[in-house]
């Protein structure tokens, strides 16, 4: 067979294994198709399926198709981290400042602490840090993707629970769009390279300016020129970015950032990224299960992904419940909110993957924060549901 007919049995096997999976089993009321996606890509890789058929994994994914599919994969993930930032309502949190920035605030701030005591934990073994990790970049990092909450994936999850527009659903989108930019800062504060400091200083002083002038050009189209115009910004800020250092997923969530969402129809907005899930994400997913390893033993990555998963979903908790505390929220309220902010999957897997990218944790580590991901994404769900039952009278609470 020539490349181009491996390739798409490459394809075929991306499209139909994940979806099979997902109808058969009726796991729609768990999880969205991409969470399982994303676990059918773990299944697929050289860690699972290629251990006990190498055969088929040597043949269906060789370095040429492995190749291909990283070039789609990558502007996959571009356009999905460009949506989720043109999807950021900033302007909502600063109305609601108070609110936004304790309970936002909270939200991050203890996983992100319990995250970073169990990254110290994993220290004490060999396996987990990256070759070019410095001690404190490992620890923000691991911690981080403990606190890291998925805006897109959390939008699908409101949208099933047809709670999205209402005071509620607009609440945690606000507290998520501020964790949100937390999140993307203090990944370019670990991935500053002191080696390409000035082409970093650079790149900010250059996006800036000509950031500026974009959104003066962008007011003066017509919406259809916009979103053309847009896909350029967003090509030029990727390559800027990694240009200079830091990465081109950094580059395409500031290059979403700066563009306002009402520049857009939003049904648009949202159909174009139902799309972007629907056509070429699942070749992303599937290359994220390619990079899983379970080196250390499968036992050990297992381990480590439960004690994450504890970390992360018990640092939600209490932060939010800290935050209805001062806020003073009803009874109930601050653990609906807690296990909606749950929700992980793609920001975090997206996170991961630069972290793997700049070896700054190994293979194992990676494996580990995606089972983990997986796993808070899949309780979302089945716990928050019987709550809403349960609490019908808070959706209508806008602050």
């Amino acid at each position: 067979m020539n490349i181009t007919e491996i390739f798409l049995i490459a394809m075929l096997i991306i499209l139909t294994a994940p979806y099979l999976v997902w109808r058969l089993f009726k796991l729609d009321y768990f999880a969205p198709l991409v969470v399982v996606q994303i676990l059918t890509g773990i299944l697929l890789g050289p860690g699972v399926l290629g251990a006990v058929f190498p055969g088929y994994y040597n043949f269906v994914f060789n370095p040429a198709v492995i190749q291909s599919l990283n070039g789609i994969a990558w502007w996959a993930v571009m356009l999905f981290v460009w949506i989720a930032g043109i999807e950021l309502d900033l302007k909502a949190a600063w109305t609601h400042k108070r609110e936004s920035s304790v309970a936002a605030g909270l939200a991050l701030g203890m996983p992100l602490l319990f995250g970073c005591i169990a990254a110290a934990a994993m220290l004490v073994m060999p396996g987990w840090i990256g070759p070019r990790a410095l001690t404190w970049q490992f620890i923000a990092g691991v911690g981080m993707s403990c606190a890291v909450t998925a805006l897109p994936i959390l939008i699908l999850l409101m949208e099933k629970l047809e709670i999205l527009r209402t005071p509620l659903g607009q609440r945690i989108l606000r507290y998520a769009s501020v964790d949100d930019i937390a999140i993307w800062g203090v990944l370019a504060l670990i991935l500053m390279d002191w080696e390409r400091m000035g082409r970093q200083i650079g790149f900010v002083i250059a996006f800036i300016v000509i950031g500026a002038l974009f959104r003066r050009l962008m007011t003066r189209l017509s919406q259809s020129d916009r979103w053309y115009v847009g896909l350029i910004w967003l090509a030029a800020c990727g390559f800027g970015a990694d240009w200079s250092g830091l990465h081109f997923m950094v580059g395409a969530f500031l290059a979403g950032a700066v563009i306002d969402s009402d520049w857009f129809d939003q049904q648009q907005l949202d159909s174009l990224r139902h799309h972007v899930l629907l056509v070429i994400m699942p070749v992303f997913f599937l290359s994220t299960g390619l990079r899983t390893n379970w080196g250390v033993g499968g036992t050990a990555v297992f381990i480590a992904a439960a004690w994450l998963l504890l970390a992360s979903v018990s640092g939600k908790l209490i932060g939010v419940h800290l935050a209805g505390l001062a806020l003073r929220w009803q009874p109930g309220e601050a653990s609906l909110i807690g296990w909606l902010l749950q929700t992980k999957a793609l920001i975090m897997i997206i996170f991961a993957n630069i972290l793997l990218d700049k070896q700054i944790i190994t293979n194992e580590t990676f494996t580990a924060l995606l089972l983990m991901a997986v796993a808070s994404t899949m309780l979302t769900i089945p716990v928050v549901t019987p709550k809403l039952k349960r609490m019908a009278g808070l959706l209508g609470r806008s602050h």
